[in-house]
């Protein structure tokens, strides 16, 4: 199972959101928004930050790093290798089961992923044969979109969905993630979409979105 940071509530967790990092980064990358995120006191919930494996990259030259899945092309059509997407996919269901097994019902566990790790929330969530609390989708994009309509999980056809994006993001360019969000809708699914003034990174306006997502989505 994957090496992970895990950040434990106060009170018995309730509930769980799996983070995924993005091309490059670490499971720290993200914990010091949780503080940010100014959740209630009492919330019940656990934080869990995977750590991705290393591999080569080829868009990079072939340089090792974290990654969900190698690059191998600057076409934004052919971005994500499809098998690498569905080993992560593969990986991350470990970590789903691995906290039902710790008493997280499965309608408490949200997926949440920046760029690379965007593309495995979405990949994992719409295909999760138990209903999942929600989807965040940060500065990314759908992959694998054309299996979708035969793989989609019944059980998460009405899920939680945020996507956000960065108007003047260089890595991938905001009409991709329209593509995508386009794509979802085509599928059913309904998206919740923000966009904001920025490169491809994090911004305030944006935290207080997700803030109020998860309070929405977990009831908290």
């Amino acid at each position: 199972m994957l090496d992970c940071i895990t950040l434990e509530p106060d009170s018995p967790a309730t509930a769980c959101v799996i983070w995924m990092h993005g091309l490059g980064a670490d499971g720290n990358d993200f914990v010091p928004i949780v503080p940010e995120l100014n959740l209630p006191t009492g919330h019940g919930v656990r934080f869990v930050f995977p750590n991705a494996p290393t591999m080569p990259v080829t868009i990079n030259g072939g340089y090792v790093m974290r990654a969900w899945y190698d690059i191998v092309s600057a076409e934004l059509d052919k971005r994500a290798d499809e098998s690498g997407v569905r080993r992560s996919q593969a990986l991350i269901e470990e970590l789903i089961a691995d906290q039902r097994s710790k008493g997280i019902a499965a309608d408490r566990i949200l997926l949440a992923g920046f760029s690379q790790g965007g593309v495995i929330a979405l990949q994992t969530g719409l295909r999760h044969p138990e209903k999942l609390a929600g989807i965040m989708a940060l500065s990314t994009y759908l992959a694998c979109a054309d299996s979708l309509g035969v793989e989609a999980s019944a059980a998460n056809r009405k899920i939680p969905l945020l996507m956000v994006h960065g108007s003047m993001d260089p890595v991938i360019p905001v009409a991709l993630a329209k593509l995508s969000k386009a794509r979802l809708e085509t599928h059913g699914y309904k998206v919740e979409w923000h966009e904001y003034g920025m490169p491809h990174s994090v911004c305030a306006e944006e935290i207080d979105d997700i803030a109020a997502f998860l309070k929405r989505v977990l009831a908290l």
